[in-house]
């Protein structure tokens, strides 16, 4: 089964309560998007969205210049009908973030639990080059990953454990880090994932 069937199948057959990403609220993603003091126009993407609430507490803070993109299109029309009239106030973009080809440039990139579903080294290059091309000089890149202590799969599927030191490694030669934290998340499941968020700016 190739990435976007095994996606699909997951978001057209399982609610929120039955997958172990759901968060109510993102505490520390909407934190580190505070902490990037963007103004409320600026061009944000959430990057492996899915139907994550994040979207819905970003539109309430009043942030206008949104774009949620997602390999499963399922995933999307989710989100979509739980925002009602709201989902046409957000960008929605079907993709595999390694196919994706930006038509604009953005002032925060926000990823929870995608970039560690990349487990090869070309597919990682080919992320870290497209975040560099995307944001705009002294935008903000926002990463969430299972962490060395957290899970080393995830919905089945391998995924790529990172640190502090190590994620902050990966993204040295066009971001400088300026914080990161590990975080518990538990699951609807009473599991605990530990996570590590770092938030890098892109270098001139």
């Amino acid at each position: 089964m190739d990435k976007k069937t095994h996606w699909e199948n997951i978001y057209k057959t399982k609610e929120p309560h039955e997958v172990s990403w759901t968060q109510a609220v993102p505490k520390i993603s909407l934190q580190l998007i505070h902490n990037c003091n963007l103004s409320r126009d600026a061009n944000i993407i959430d990057v492996g969205g899915g139907d994550s609430n994040l979207v819905d507490h970003l539109l309430d803070l009043g942030y206008t210049n949104i774009s949620v993109l997602d390999i499963s299109k399922a995933a999307i029309e989710r989100a979509k009908k739980r925002l009602g009239e709201r989902q046409s106030k957000i960008k929605w973009i079907v993709s595999d973030i390694t196919d994706f080809e930006p038509k604009e440039n953005y002032d925060c990139w926000h990823d929870r639990a995608a970039f560690h579903f990349l487990t090869k080294e070309d597919e990682i290059k080919k992320y870290i080059e497209l975040a560099t091309y995307s944001l705009k000089e002294k935008g903000n890149c926002i990463l969430g990953t299972f962490s060395t202590d957290g899970p080393k799969k995830c919905s089945g599927i391998q995924i790529t454990q990172y640190s502090e030191n190590s994620l902050t490694h990966r993204f040295s030669h066009s971001f400088s880090r300026v914080e990161c934290l590990r975080s518990d998340h538990a699951t609807p499941f009473n599991s605990i994932q530990n996570f590590v968020y770092c938030r890098f700016l892109r270098n001139n």
